[in-house]
């Protein structure tokens, strides 16, 4: 996940996803946050122009979620898992 700064959207985002990854996705799932203005040059590598931006890397392909990511039923819908 791609966030900028330290902001009450990135600290909401991040909690949601965790939960997430601890609650749904036991064991299954890596969450690497990079904060964007720490590290421009990854952004930049990954063509990252919004945050937050989540990305999905599962091959072939990844994909990505961006903006508000503060909806857990949202996320759970994209990465295809119906909440408990």
């Amino acid at each position: 996940m791609f966030i900028s700064g330290n902001t009450t959207q990135s600290h909401r985002s991040i909690a949601v996803l965790r939960q997430i990854c601890e609650e749904e996705l036991k064991g299954v799932c890596k969450l690497n946050i990079i904060n964007v203005t720490e590290r421009p040059e990854l952004a930049e590598q990954e063509r990252i122009l919004a945050t937050p931006t989540l990305v999905k890397e599962t091959p072939p392909h990844s994909q990505r979620i961006i903006g508000d990511l503060s909806n857990k039923e949202k996320i759970l819908k994209w990465i295809n898992i119906n909440s408990k």
